[in-house]
């Protein structure tokens, strides 16, 4: 399924102006999409992590878009639901406000060591790994980006943003 999301008669952009999610479901749909951008960001450097922030709570806010910024080339990932992902590229701006009634949400850049720890480093591999088991994960899809020192992946954890620095769930490969 692809598509924007819809509040009533209002499209919502989680609180960040000009954000046109576009959902797709399936690694055949997103790789169509997206592989040949994402191949195209293997040996770029990783400038910069930016993640929504709960300031009140000092947390990070997961329902919001993670940006992946490679040498000035910006891959904004989302999860929705139990299986759409959205990519855009280039489209949101972390500088402007963040604005989710009841929130206090702040654009941070790498907010966790983790990622910290990877920034500057060069881009080896990116994937889409799809989950296989017989669940009701069964089906998402996945980002997963793999540098010289670690790998962060991306995942959809049940409708919002997961991260995981550790090994990649089981995946199929394409075709």
């Amino acid at each position: 399924m692809r598509g924007q999301l819809w509040q009533g008669e209002v499209m919502f952009d989680f609180g960040i102006a000009g954000y046109q999610a576009t959902w797709s479901s399936g690694r055949g749909d997103t790789a169509r999409a997206h592989g040949d951008r994402l191949r195209g960001l293997v040996g770029r450097t990783l400038t910069r992590v930016w993640m929504v922030w709960d300031l009140q709570d000092d947390e990070w806010f997961p329902d919001c878009p993670v940006l992946f910024d490679f040498e000035g080339e910006q891959v904004e990932i989302n999860h929705h639901k139990l299986d759409e992902l959205s990519l855009t590229w280039n489209t949101i701006d972390p500088s402007c406000p963040v604005r989710w009634p009841g929130f206090d949400l702040r654009w941070r850049p790498e907010p966790l060591p983790e990622l910290q720890a990877l920034r500057g480093l060069a881009l080896k591999g990116a994937e889409l790994l799809e989950w296989t088991g017989k669940d009701v994960a069964q089906g998402n899809v996945d980002v997963r980006f793999a540098f010289e020192a670690g790998r962060v992946t991306i995942f959809n954890a049940l409708d919002e943003n997961g991260l995981s620095f550790d090994p990649a769930r089981p995946s199929r490969p394409a075709g």
